[in-house]
């Protein structure tokens, strides 16, 4: 969006007044969707606990077998396998989260908290908009050049971290990032380009 107004207009003001507009809308944008994602990942989580419980107190035969059925094909059998079944099934809260995590195949740990998620993407969102307007902060009327090579080492940067956080090798993880957000970028200026050349 800031390459593609820039492109469009030299004024270094309308610059700032769009880029600031989009930063803000998006942050907000992108805060609601990681909210109501991570919610809607914590309600799965709560209905598939609420599931399970009520198996466990309503069918607790059938909620065994269950049980059963993931420790034996984890290649658990006979008198260890019976032993298993047994100590877990004896504290509802083990063999409720066991179930859950188990043969749901899902976690809490995996869960977001929504509003921590909220808060995280919209911060992440805001920084990452605010940095292709720092050379226009400044004054600087044709400031492509230097927001695109900001731009280009934080995202460089923020591949590289990425990799080093979870896993990939950090070189690849950096240029992956750096091409998708540049030719991003360069989309935006084309748009801008264009609606110069044609008297916009």
């Amino acid at each position: 969006i800031v390459l593609g107004v820039a492109a469009a207009t030299g004024n270094p003001k309308i610059v700032i007044i769009a880029g600031l507009a989009a930063t803000v809308s998006e942050s907000v944008s992108m805060a609601a969707v990681a909210y109501t994602s991570s919610k809607a990942s914590h309600d799965y989580y709560q209905s598939k606990v609420e599931e399970e419980m009520r198996r466990i107190e309503e069918q607790p035969a059938r909620a065994r077998e269950e049980l059963r059925s993931v420790f034996r094909a984890k290649g658990f059998g006979g008198k260890l396998l019976t032993q298993i079944v047994s100590t877990i099934s004896a504290k509802k809260v083990v063999w409720l989260n066991t179930l859950v995590s188990e043969s749901k195949t899902i976690s809490q740990n995996g869960v977001e908290s929504p509003a921590k998620s909220a808060l995280i993407v919209g911060f992440a969102s805001l920084v990452g908009s605010l940095i292709p307007l720092t050379p226009y902060f400044f004054g600087m009327v044709n400031g492509i050049p230097v927001a695109l090579t900001i731009s280009t080492i934080v995202l460089l940067a923020t591949g590289a971290i990425k990799a080093k956080l979870t896993i990939g090798d950090w070189k690849k993880s950096a240029l992956e990032m750096a091409v998708i957000g540049i030719l991003s970028a360069l989309a935006g200026y084309a748009v801008g380009v264009l609606l110069r050349v044609n008297g916009y």
